[in-house]
Order: structure tokens, then sequence, then C-alpha cells
């Protein structure tokens, strides 16, 4: 589990073939203090596990699930990646909770600037527009924004200068794609109104049988 609130960032400093998946090896710009192989780490909002540690550089191993939903596919030596490690639970949460699993990607398709802050645009598939709202929060790159405005086939963020100089955000360019993992509990109750529906179409369906109609002098 994530907060959204980037660490800082990495480098990926080589990738190689690991069967339909691939090997990331990514240098760290911060001390990885206390991170060990086994521990979990959010790469530009992909939850992955770290195989191999030393130092600031480790090594993840990338499945196929992860590299069809995700900007991974895409790659290249020498990308930048924001790096956030596992909410412990004595941390605050100061963004919001992130469980690191990609719904999907982004396209930005504008950015201005508007006095202090950068007005991003950002087109989704209508898939992931379904669970974002006005005002609600959305992870963008791993990053935790609160949606601005939804419109037809996307939705806008603002990024205050601190967030651009510290993430990724401040350097994407239009045209860039971005992992986008919306916000968990509209998911969950999706799921649950879907099968509360479900439940009460079955037994209202039901409710009307053969034996009912016996029962009550209608055969």
């Amino acid at each position: 589990m994530f907060t959204g609130i980037i660490e800082g960032l990495g480098t990926i400093a080589g990738i190689t073939g690991s069967g339909q998946g691939k090997r990331f090896l990514i240098d760290a710009d911060f001390p990885l203090d206390q991170t060990k192989a086994g521990d979990s780490i959010a790469v530009s909002g992909a939850c992955v596990t770290v195989t191999v540690i030393t130092g600031k550089r480790f090594e993840i191993d990338i499945s196929p699930e992860t590299l069809e939903k995700t900007t991974f596919n895409a790659a290249k030596t020498g990308a930048r990646v924001n790096l956030e490690r596992a909410l412990r639970l004595s941390d605050r949460i100061d963004g919001h909770l992130v469980s690191g699993h990609v719904d999907g990607m982004g396209i930005i398709k504008n950015r201005k600037t508007v006095s202090n802050a950068i007005i991003v645009d950002i087109s989704v598939p209508a898939l992931l527009l379904r669970y974002m709202i006005k005002k609600g929060s959305v992870a963008v790159d791993g990053v935790s924004l609160t949606i601005n405005n939804c419109v037809k086939d996307g939705f806008n963020v603002s990024i205050i200068p601190h967030t651009a100089k510290l993430t990724t955000i401040g350097i994407k360019r239009t045209g860039d794609h971005v992992n986008i993992e919306t916000d968990m509990i509209g998911k969950y109750i999706e799921r649950f109104v879907n099968n509360h529906t479900d439940d009460y179409k079955q037994k209202k369906q039901s409710s009307v049988n053969m034996q009912l109609l016996a029962e009550n002098g209608f055969l």
C-alpha cells in the first residue's frame, strides 16, 4: 500500500528480457536505507518487488500483465521514474490510499501554465473515467492528485511547483503516456452495488415458481 507522495526520482539504468517479461535496473536518487530484497516499491505508480539491491541501485522483474497495463512496455534506458516505498503503519497518509495496481494508461493532451500552477489535461478510456469525480483522487504515474474537472474523454489536474520539481509530472510532454490508478473506493462500491443488484434480480425472478402457484390455488 502507498500514499502517492513520491519519495524521489530514479533512472532506468538497464532493461533486459526475462521470458515474456522484462527486468529493470534502476538507480534511485536517494538512499534506500532499510530496503531489502522482497520489499515492495512503486515505480511510476506500479507496485513491483525488489529482487536485488545494492546501495541506491535495485532490480525489479516486470510481468507480462504489468507490461500490458503500464507504460513500462515502451520504457527506455535513461528514462526517469517516480519512486515510493511501501507505506508503514506508523506513517501519516498525506496523499490517498494507493494500491500500486495500475488500471490503465492515459495520454497527456495538453498542459498550460496558469499563475504558479501547471494545468494538465489527460485523456483516459471511458472504463477508467467512470471511477473519477470532480475533486476526487487519482494517481498519475504514482503521484496522488486531486481531479479538477472531468470532461467527456478525460480529466485535468493542477500541478504545483513543488510537485512539478520532485516528480516526472514536471517533465512530461503533450502526447506522453502515463500510468493511471483510479480511487479504489469507487471500484469496491461499484462491485458491491452490482452484486447486490444481481442478487436482488435473481431473488425476484425465482420468487414465483410452479410450486408457489400450486400452493396458492392457481394450478
